[in-house]
């Protein structure tokens, strides 16, 4: 039986991935912190974030069904994993991930680090395929197959985001896919689930934090220009150039305080979703921290260095994130609406 001491030690371990990517040195990998390094954990609450708004919104009709909304959370979180560990196999396989690159620097690459084998990540992502496949056939069943649609558009993106032949990122079109997948298609496709229909408002109503994740990963592609071009890689800040990548990740940033008042405005949110406002003083920390060069070397206690952007972006987004959530919630137990 774990002593006390050991059981601490365990949690302290699996928050410190949770929270940086990264596990300090001289600690033991235990299992689980071992496979949060290899899916990349600490990514998912924008996932959950997504999938929470497709349910609280669907809920809004009072028809949700909450026992399918779990299961289509737990299947987008599996599918999160499938996702990550599909991009880290890829770009191994192509050469793109060596050692040197950025991902061996920020945080353990699941192969390089000694985590997991090639082979052992093929397997690992097969049964996250495989475990996805049988939610979705149990989905297709009591809803029809529209579900498949939801789910066939977010594998198709995950998949050839960085596989042969069309490697989405490397010609621009990884930050408009990431865009569709945690906007319409997680929200859109847990609502359907939940309901059985996904309406046009809350398609519209996804699309502000589908920006926000957009934001981050326009952050992560920003911190990597050099290293991209260097590989060829065109994401969509490498053919913007810094500056203009930049001004559109700001702006993004922005744009999702601007556009979820309008819908707010147009009453397909209710005034709840003004609750993100508190989210500005965060915002402005992140529009000046993206407004100068990121440091010469990595601040005391920084844990994705020699990533500097990306982190500040994902900060944001978990806090608007969590307050739209939070937002959604409140209407739930407290009904609000515009006086006119």
């Amino acid at each position: 039986m774990l002593s006390v001491m050991a059981t601490n030690s365990l949690v302290s371990n699996w928050l410190q991935v949770l929270q940086t990517q990264n596990l300090e040195e001289g600690r033991r990998v235990d299992l689980l912190s071992r496979w949060l390094l290899i899916v990349r954990a600490s990514v998912f609450p924008m996932t959950l974030f997504s999938a929470c708004m497709g349910g609280l919104l669907a809920a809004r009709g009072g028809n949700a069904d909450w026992g399918l909304f779990a299961l289509a959370t737990f299947g987008l979180l599996v599918a999160h994993a499938a996702n990550n560990m599909i991009n880290d196999y890829f770009d191994t396989d192509s050469g793109v991930d060596t050692e040197g690159y950025v991902r061996t620097l920020y945080a353990p690459h699941p192969i390089f680090s000694g985590l997991i084998s090639k082979r052992g990540l093929i397997a690992a992502i097969a049964l996250a395929n495989a475990v996805d496949l049988l939610i979705l056939i149990y989905f297709v069943e009591l809803r029809g197959p529209m579900v498949a649609w939801f789910a066939m558009g977010g594998l198709f993106i995950s998949v050839f985001y960085v596989a042969p032949p069309l490697r989405l990122k490397h010609h621009g079109l990884g930050e408009p896919g990431v865009f569709i997948v945690w906007g319409p298609l997680m929200v859109g496709g847990t609502c359907y689930v939940a309901t059985g229909a996904a309406p046009a408002d809350v398609l519209l109503a996804s699309l502000p934090y589908a920006l926000l994740v957009t934001s981050v990963l326009f952050g992560k592609h920003i911190d990597k220009i050099e290293a991209d071009s260097a590989k060829g890689i065109r994401t969509l800040p490498v053919i913007l150039g810094p500056t203009r990548a930049l001004l559109w990740a700001k702006a993004m940033m922005v744009v999702f305080y601007l556009a979820t008042g309008a819908l707010v405005l147009a009453g397909l949110l209710t005034p709840w979703a003004l609750l993100v406002l508190a989210g500005l003083p965060m915002l402005r920390e992140t529009l000046a921290t993206f407004s100068e060069p990121p440091p010469d070397e990595a601040p005391e206690g920084f844990p994705l260095w020699p990533l500097w952007y990306v982190a500040w972006a994902f900060r944001h987004t978990r806090r608007a994130g969590g307050l739209f959530v939070l937002a959604l919630v409140l209407d739930l137990l407290v009904p609000l609406s515009l006086p006119f």
